[in-house]
């Protein structure tokens, strides 16, 4: 049963929500860790010079092993900050080991802003996205506050666009078989949880 049927975007993102933070300290350990064996040998990320992530919030899988994987392999790695102006948006921005963090407005730790250390999105190699829920066709569903998709709209009007490579990180319970999606929603190339990757299948061909 796909458990997105009939739900509105709200309360699916409610109910994935509670989902994730039902798990136990022990299994988000442990779910990070296998988050970690799922990417960090993957010829994807080994091959990847610079690589954005995210820190973990409200129950959401855990890449800060692949953050310091990273870091030691000597790749440049980006954080997302929130600018204080348009409130809206956001950047990514290079962390260091050993950086100091303050959380922003969402209570999330980011870098201290630094604009000349910031990236534009589509110089990244791999963008590493937290999401609330995910469908084996590409389809996210994020917090609602749309920061991901409007960095990322540029796609849309770059049809030759193939940077950087998205993939969302997730837990396996906050799979569904069918999203409900917007028409600004940016679609995943895989999702990838501690236990499997979910690459990209087409929407289309299945429907006929």
């Amino acid at each position: 049963m796909n458990i997105a049927e009939g739900l509105s975007r709200p309360a699916l993102r409610r109910l994935l929500r509670q989902k994730r933070r039902n798990l136990s300290p022990l299994q988000q350990r442990i779910a990070a860790q296998g988050l970690y064996r799922q990417l960090a040998q993957h010829p994807l990320f080994r091959r990847a010079r610079h690589i954005a992530l995210y820190l973990p919030n409200d129950g959401e899988i855990d890449p800060r092993p692949l953050l310091h994987a990273a870091q030691r392999m000597g790749k440049a790695t980006y954080l997302p900050v929130l600018n204080a102006w348009p409130r809206t948006r956001m950047a990514f921005q290079r962390i260091l080991p050993g950086e100091t963090l303050k959380p922003n407005r969402f209570g999330i730790a980011e870098p201290l802003f630094c604009p000349a250390r910031q990236r534009p999105v589509w110089t990244l190699d791999i963008l590493l996205m937290p999401l609330v829920g995910f469908d084996e066709h590409g389809g996210r569903l994020g917090m609602g506050g749309g920061f991901y998709d409007r960095s990322l709209a540029y796609r849309s009007r770059r049809k030759k666009s193939h940077k950087p490579t998205l993939l969302g990180l997730a837990h396996e319970c906050q799979k569904v078989d069918r999203l409900p999606l917007a028409s600004w929603d940016v679609e995943l190339q895989a999702t990838v949880t501690d236990r499997s990757w979910y690459v990209k299948r087409d929407r289309t061909s299945e429907e006929r």
